[in-house]
């Protein structure tokens, strides 16, 4: 429940730290700092369970850093394998273990709206005051604290009647996403790279006599939208289908006039083409900002006094736009630098787990999405690629382990596709 009443400055409650955003960044920076004996606030916008677009993929690895969650309380599919996909054609099924090896490769699939709030109330057992359904209006930066104030939300998102919570902490953490509050009022991330996903929920009953649905395996098609990709994940009773603009022609690519269109027709062309049933005025399209990796550059203040983290922070793989992993991880470090009384080093910690690995995967993702063609060819379509799609993605195999390889590979590949259009071995 939020706080109905005001505060005079005298009485207002002080927390060690006050996280903005209860995504899988804040509820796990939140839950660290808490579990370290610290008095932790962790606001939300919305009240819990909240829907929350994503596709919501994301590796097993993420149970390294989550020991105590319980996988079969919010994984809905265990997936194994990629089938990919040029402009809905040339499908190849690609599996994340190899034959005869002793990998146990996966990928979890859950939705958001449960996910999250099993990280919320994990948070709260490790006491953390939640305080959900209150949307951060103002921070106001003093001397040796900052002062939150917070207004009531309706369930639908409109500012509710009263319900104001004013507060105040010596670190304030932001996790609230791309849009969100606490990096407007720090300065920091005044010019990030945006790219845009969409995606539609689709009812589905999974029928084990289907060539092609299976709940152990998710669909990528490369080719259909430009400089983006379209994806099908399974869930228990529903199919998330969506897609997205990763390297737009503008910095930010909510602001190009034709993603949207180009999105949601590649969505309708995608359930065309494997022939998925529904009804085009029943859907509803949900829009989501993607902060890419943008480099090094300062997530905290010079004062020590606001961090950034998770979405806010850009740590969305610039290749393949997932994030729940590194913002899980994020959410680590920025709980232990605030209980560390090391919020100075935050931005080096952050650099030295991400930035190596993430400046190669923007070298990576301007090839992939300027030659897709190729890059299916002789990359994804190899028989070891999705393995190696799902190394990447689990954080066993960095980018720069393959980036210099890759782009040799490539450019033999333009070479032997340009002089030789008629092969089609591969030169992996």
């Amino acid at each position: 429940m939020v706080l109905t009443q005001k505060h005079s400055k005298d009485q207002m409650t002080h927390y060690d730290l006050i996280v903005c955003g209860g995504g899988p960044a804040g509820t796990v920076a939140a839950a660290t700092a808490a579990q370290r004996g610290l008095k932790v606030a962790l606001l939300e916008k919305y009240s819990l369970p909240r829907h929350k677009p994503c596709g919501g993929g994301m590796p097993v690895a993420i149970h390294q850093v989550l020991q105590d969650l319980v996988p079969d309380a919010v994984v809905e599919c265990n997936v194994r394998y990629m089938r990919h996909t040029w402009q809905f054609g040339d499908p190849y099924l690609g599996a994340m273990n190899l034959p005869d090896s002793d990998d146990h490769y996966s990928l979890w699939m859950v939705q958001r709206t449960l996910f999250d709030r099993a990280l919320a109330l994990r948070a709260v057992q490790a006491g953390v005051e939640l305080r959900d359904g209150l949307a951060v209006q103002s921070l106001e930066l003093e001397s040796s604290r900052v002062t939150v104030r917070a207004k009531g939300m309706k369930a639908n998102g409109d500012s509710g009647q009263g319900g104001e919570f004013v507060a105040t902490a010596c670190q304030v953490i932001g996790a609230d996403g791309a849009n969100g509050i606490v990096a407007k009022v720090a300065k920091l991330r005044q010019n990030p790279a945006i790219a845009l996903g969409m995606e539609i929920e689709l009812p589905h009953a999974w029928d084990a006599n289907h060539p092609i649905l299976k709940p152990d395996t998710i669909h990528l098609e490369y080719g259909a939208i430009p400089r983006g990709y379209a994806w099908i994940f399974p869930k228990a009773n529903h199919l998330n289908i969506g897609a997205g603009v990763f390297h737009s022609r503008y910095r930010d690519a909510r602001q190009d006039p034709k993603a949207r269109g180009e999105i949601q027709r590649t969505i309708f062309e995608y359930m065309d083409h494997l022939q998925i049933p529904y009804q085009r005025e029943a859907l509803k399209f949900y829009a989501h900002p993607l902060p890419l990796w943008n480099g090094r550059e300062p997530l905290h203040t010079t004062d020590g006094r606001l961090l950034l983290a998770g979405d806010a922070a850009g740590l969305i793989n610039p290749v393949f736009g997932d994030g729940i992993l590194h913002a899980v991880r994020s959410g680590v470090i920025a709980g232990n630098c605030v209980a560390e009384g090391k919020v100075h080093q935050y931005s080096d910690r952050i650099h030295a787990e991400f930035a190596t690995n993430f400046d190669a995967a923007r070298q990576l993702a301007f090839m992939f999405y300027r030659f897709p063609k190729l890059c299916s060819k002789y990359g994804v379509k190899h028989p070891k690629g999705t393995r190696l799609v799902t190394r990447l993605v689990s954080g066993d195999l960095e980018f720069t382990g393959i980036l210099g390889r890759s782009i040799r590979r490539i450019g033999m590949g333009l070479v032997q596709d340009r002089f030789r259009p008629s092969t089609e071995n591969s030169v992996l």
